[in-house]
């Protein structure tokens, strides 16, 4: 039985032996691609083909392609760990034709791979086409050997695709298989029905439509195909597994949590165990493709399914973090594929036991919480969870509103998402605001194809990039256009680097004798670089001939700090460990910002340790190295690539001596020594589990370091001390002023009992035995109140204190009372706090004895004054004794 390496082996060779480039997986992360949170499928990376933005390099392609399906149109979160054969991780297998074979070479490829290779019985095989799709149907016919009955035809919904409301369309042809004990009883009828005995194996699309907004199809001038086969259910078939999680892609892992949890597995209580399994190769993948969690995008889908499989970890009487253990168990089985996930092991480690931590610090509180609620449901009848308690479950707890549906599923209750809804409004928008769909040329302006109203000056190909070697050349104006007074200029050849890998695009000017444009920004639209340029003087003609030059001195800034980045990673790496990873970066000519993997902070003494280790590679004058290699040669050669990135067959490495290689395309200075200095700024935290430094360098060092020195003459002539005594001067001032402070508090506070006495004496009312004061003080906080309170409680066996202030503009209060009120009367000051933060238009609460409440009426406070005192009368309820 052959394992499913040696089965997605076999795809990538026959392929490879019907003339197909064999690429690599495009990251998870989509690149570029606003559209998309996952890479979903595996024409994602191809997209700008289809839609005729990018020239193919190849016309025949085939890979196996890393696949997350957790959103949007294609969500198989609800079925992932109850049947068989839906997952949120998943690998497609694909072999693409652009406008080289079709129809008639896809079908008969299919066929010969699964029948002869594959060795699939034939009588389990089914194929279905579009419903007019003739030509299809008659290549199944005379290519390949499958009987004529077991050629169907749908409609649009099962057999025709499309990448959107628009664009790029086609037919379809399907290869389903029969997994059913009784071959002899297979039906035509429950193709495509969601029949778990008939799988859907491999789908062939043909693309050769374009689809206008009018749903008219106008015919391609070229063809493509884009097909994909599900490795995960293509392997369960042939290792005769009746479930995908059976075979030796999930088992081992499954095996895991069953030793972990000491849960045996069975198929019948197994939905835990499966459930964790999927997860943990989904949140393995995009950790390790660069995406981290957080409650936006991307980020917040990984948060869910982290916490979704935190919770059946539950289920399991798993309390404490265990996911991050199975990390190790992904990499044992699809490392050798994917390597990213074992190069990232620890950082993919330390980012899921960070968040199983800080979940499973609430989770369990949730769930009880929850189970609160759904005996209050039990109790009066009800079967619907209310949105407001949704909300708190999700705000208060962390559970995502689809774990809250989940639960409430397995409970037959139904959960008010429109209740739920209105309270996430703002959340809402914000995760929605990460599927915009637009092409960014720059941050200010958009700009997508159909309104570039473009003049041509010249013909033939553009954008040759000389700018590694020059900075100013000869070149030819191809085409322009105009948008808000700016000139976007393309060129033939140009030495303007654009933006990209965090480096900013860069400025100069274009001219000739006609016009002189000064070049404000430089960044790349598909193939072609964009230059966009102001007018400094003159027109552009029809004269082609310009002048192109980059200004030196900020390509020099910009060149020093982007090798000051890769310097930066080694030593990071070298410091803290090797589970450091770039996550980040912004290269420009003032300043580099570099975002790095790293749990905790760094502090002072490794700060410059790292600093130190950098400029003495920078004293060293070490000659920066560039190489061309294959990026796998490259990878075995240890050049570090950044989270995500998509590289070429051929990559750019950029070695200083022994101490930094990486994968770059980005300008470097020619030797360490032409960064004259470097300086960290800052170091700060950017999200859990991600770190930011920010650094200058050359110039920018010097002229910070005499900024510094000019601030320390300014305060010794100020402080009328000399530099060995300022740090002894100021801290003496400093003690100075806050024993200062600390008498004007003490007076303060001293003021305040005496007006509290004759507040007390005054202004006290009596409910039976008990003493009930409320009063306003001016600009206290809630400390500052509960302070009060604590002191005016003292003063007799039963009190019940309010104070009310407003503090920053906000209305606060503080409910106190002694404990003899508490005990003897039932007092409950957190009622009377959920009370008055209600009035407030906020929130309020505490305990028994003490609560407070804010608000963002500060009104309302006379209401609260007038209606306390019979509030705290009724809370009142002395006990029997």
């Amino acid at each position: 039985m052959k394992t499913a390496a040696e089965i997605r082996r076999d795809f990538l060779d026959f392929f490879k032996g019907k003339d197909h480039k064999i690429i690599k997986s495009a990251p998870v992360i989509p690149i570029n691609d606003p559209t998309l949170l996952f890479t979903n499928a595996g024409m994602n990376q191809f997209k700008n083909i289809f839609l005729n933005l990018e020239k193919p390099i190849y016309s025949r392609i085939a890979n196996s392609q890393k696949c997350i399906r957790v959103s949007g149109k294609h969500n198989d979160l609800e079925e992932v760990g109850k049947d068989t054969y839906h997952h949120t991780f998943f690998e497609m297998l694909g072999n693409w034709s652009f406008g080289d074979y079709y129809k008639k070479e896809s079908i008969s490829y299919a066929w010969e791979l699964l029948t002869k290779v594959w060795k699939f019985p034939k009588e389990r095989l089914w194929a279905t086409v579009y419903l007019d799709d003739d030509e299809a149907a008659e290549c199944w016919r005379t290519e390949t050997d499958i009987e004529p009955d077991r050629i169907l035809r749908f409609g649009d919904k099962d057999n025709f695709w499309e990448m959107g409301e628009t664009g790029p369309c086609g037919p379809c042809s399907e290869i389903h298989y029969y997994t059913g004990s009784q071959p002899q009883q297979q039906s035509a009828e429950k193709i495509n029905q969601g029949d778990p005995e008939y799988i859907e194996l491999w789908n062939l699309v043909f693309i050769q439509y374009d689809r206008d907004d009018q749903g008219v199809r106008t015919p391609l001038p070229q063809k493509h195909v884009d097909t994909g086969a599900g490795l995960e259910r293509i392997v369960a078939a042939l290792q005769h597994k009746d479930s995908n999680y059976e075979t030796d892609l999930f088992r081992p892992l499954i095996d895991k949590v069953a030793k972990m949890t000491g849960f045996p597995y069975t198929e019948k209580d197994g939905t835990p165990h499966r459930v964790i399994a999927d997860h943990i190769r989904m949140l393995t993948f995009s950790i390790a493709d660069g995406a981290m969690p957080s409650n936006e995008g991307q980020g917040y889908v990984i948060r869910r399914i982290l916490r979704r499989a935190a919770r059946f970890g539950r289920m399991l009487n798993v309390h404490e973090p265990f996911m991050y253990k199975l990390v190790d168990t992904v990499g044992a089985i699809l490392g050798p594929m994917y390597p990213e996930v074992i190069e990232r092991e620890k950082h993919i480690q330390q980012v899921i036991r960070a968040e199983e931590q800080a979940f499973g610090e609430t989770l369990d509180k949730g769930l009880e919480a929850y189970r609160t609620i759904k005996q209050k449901l039990k109790k009066h009848q009800q079967s619907e969870i209310a949105g407001v308690d949704v909300f708190k479950l999700y705000d208060t707890f962390g559970f995502p509103v689809d774990l809250t549906q989940l639960m409430a599923k397995e409970d037959d209750l139904t959960v008010d998402i429109d209740g739920f809804n209105k309270a996430m409004t703002v959340q809402k928008e914000r995760a929605r605001s990460a599927r915009i769909i637009r092409i960014n040329i720059e941050d200010s302006i958009e700009i997508s194809d159909s309104i570039l109203p473009t003049v041509i000056l010249t013909d033939g190909a553009d954008s040759q990039f000389i700018g590694y070697e020059h900075t100013e050349t000869e070149a030819t104006i191809r085409k322009y256009f105009i948008k808000d007074n700016y000139y976007y200029i393309i060129l033939d050849k140009t030495p303007f680097y654009a933006e990209a890998g965090g480096e900013v695009g860069d400025r100069g000017t274009i001219s000739n004798d006609d016009v002189q444009l000064e070049v404000l920004e430089t960044k790349k639209h598909n193939d072609s670089i964009i230059h966009k340029c102001r007018i400094i003087q003159g027109m552009i003609s029809n004269n082609p001939a310009v002048i192109a030059r980059v200004d030196s001195q900020q390509d020099l800034h910009i060149r020093a700090n982007h090798t000051a980045t890769h310097l930066l990673q080694a030593a990071l790496r070298q410091v803290l460990g090797e589970h450091v990873h770039q996550s980040g970066s912004l290269v420009n000519a003032d300043r580099l910002r570099f975002d790095l993997t790293h749990y905790e902070k760094i502090n002072s003494e490794q700060l410059q340790e790292i600093e130190d280790l950098i400029n003495v590679k920078i004293r060293e004058n070490i000659e920066v190295g560039i190489a061309f290699r294959e990026f796998t040669e490259a990878r075995k050669e240890g050049a570090m690539a950044l989270f995500g990135e998509k590289y070429g067959d051929v990559v750019r490495v950029i070695t200083v001596g022994g101490f930094s290689k990486e994968l770059c395309g980005g300008k470097h200075v020619r030797r360490t020594g032409d960064i004259g200095a470097f300086k960290i700024i800052s170091e700060s935290s950017v999200a859990a589990g991600i770190r930011r430094i920010e650094a200058i360098t050359g110039q920018a060092v010097i002229e910070l370091s005499r900024q510094n020195e000019k601030l320390i003459n300014e305060l010794t002539n100020l402080l009328n001390t000399n530099i060995e005594n300022l740090v002894q001067k100021t801290g003496e001032i400093i003690k100075r002023i806050k024993e200062l402070e600390k008498k004007l508090e003490d007076k303060d506070r001293s003021d305040i009992k005496v007006e509290l006495d004759k507040v007390w004496n005054e202004k006290v009312i009596k409910i039976g035995p008990v003493r009930v004061l409320i009063h306003e003080l001016t600009n206290k906080n809630r400390d500052q109140l509960i302070e009060i309170n604590d002191y005016l409680v003292t003063k007799s066996k039963y009190v019940v204190s309010g104070s009310l202030s407003v503090f920053n503009d906000k209305p606060v209060a503080a409910i106190t009372s002694s404990g003899s009120t508490v005990t003897d009367y039932d007092f409950d000051a957190n009622q009377i706090g959920e009370w008055i933060g209600n009035i407030l238009e906020g929130g309020g609460g505490g305990n028994r004895r003490i609560a407070t409440a804010g608000g963002k009426n500060k009104n309302k406070l006379p209401i609260v004054r007038q209606q306390l005192p019979k509030i705290i009368g009724e809370n009142l309820k002395r006990k029997s004794r």
